[in-house]
């Protein structure tokens, strides 16, 4: 069976860039007699080939779609910051895909490895595979479970606020944080006007980058895809790009406007920037991007602590977690 599902995929592959319609329409009827074949007789072994199979002809598309935007850089001479929002948008998914298939890549490099990893595939697929290659139940089992450990990482982020308060050394900052912070402990959800109120906190000491602590760095990075457990350096640095990333994605998005989004689009991008959209209705999660996207313009390039540690403080009790 896992050599016929690698011939499938070798098939596959091939009709991607071969120039004859003919072979492309003999292939396309070998691989409607194969699918009917594993429907009726492995309906279980069915799901998960299609799944892949569906999975690599997204990624293929992917492929392709940053293979033109990379050229359009080059071509235009500008940054990848520059990029509209759905091509920044797709290039930054991508990279973050790409960086999560690495592990996977590096076990299969030895010869006759492919089985150890088509087995890998089936038995950790949320930590192995990404959004592409997962079933419907998987992307909804996954993201419940990625809101869960982002929402513990964003409780931590609040209690490292709350630790780092009385080393505010100006008082009348000191009380907008301790309200801050209260609030937001309440169930309450802060305006962004009360968030730009105490961003000269996140500039410097006690709450900006350079002066965080490993624990307080890896509770912040843990709200990303970022390696917590290197050296804090390391981390500052993957952070700073991060924020950068998303604030960059940001003003695209207001050059775009919020209402040219597609409601699949809105919940993506509330994902990315820490909201679980799960239990959100359309409007939901557009209100809150709003609002998200209302603070983000007000945040300079030099204040990536304040927009990372806002992930948390807007998100953490919105939705609230069901307990």
């Amino acid at each position: 069976m896992f050599c016929k599902l690698l011939c499938r995929l070798f098939l596959h592959g091939c009709s991607c860039y071969s120039t004859s319609q003919a072979r492309l329409g003999v292939l396309q009827r070998v691989n409607d007699k194969y699918e009917r074949f594993l429907e009726q007789r492995f309906p279980r072994f069915y799901v998960l080939y299609h799944t892949l199979m569906k999975g690599f002809r997204l990624l293929f598309e992917d492929v392709k779609e940053v293979r033109r935007i990379k050229r359009s850089l080059r071509s235009n001479n500008i940054h990848y910051r520059e990029l509209p929002y759905r091509d920044l948008e797709r290039l930054l998914l991508f990279r973050q895909d790409m960086f999560k298939a690495i592990p996977l890549a590096v076990i299969s490099l030895p010869p006759f490895a492919i089985g150890l990893v088509f087995t890998l595939m089936c038995l950790f697929p949320r930590q192995l595979l990404f959004r592409h290659f997962w079933t419907p139940q998987q992307q909804r089992k996954f993201q419940m479970i990625a809101h869960v450990k982002r929402s513990q990482h964003q409780a931590e982020v609040l209690k490292n606020i709350a630790w780092t308060i009385p080393r505010v050394s100006k008082w009348p900052r000191r009380t907008l944080l301790l309200n801050l912070y209260a609030k937001v402990q309440s169930g309450a959800h802060p305006s962004v006007s009360e968030l730009c109120a105490v961003r000269e906190v996140f500039s410097g000491p006690p709450l900006g980058l350079q002066s965080l602590k490993p624990s307080h760095l890896r509770s912040l990075g843990s709200q990303l895809p970022v390696i917590v457990w290197l050296p804090s350096f390391l981390v500052r640095r993957r952070l700073t790009t991060k924020a950068l990333d998303l604030l960059y994605l940001d003003r695209a998005l207001g050059s775009l406007g919020l209402d040219q989004l597609t409601d699949e689009e809105t919940r993506r991008a509330c994902d990315l920037r820490g909201l679980s959209p799960s239990h959100l209705s359309s409007s939901q999660c557009r209100e809150w991007l709003h609002q998200w996207t209302q603070f983000s313009a007000q945040v300079k390039d030099s204040e990536p602590s304040l927009l990372l540690h806002s992930m948390a403080v807007l998100t953490l009790n919105n939705p609230p977690v069901s307990k």
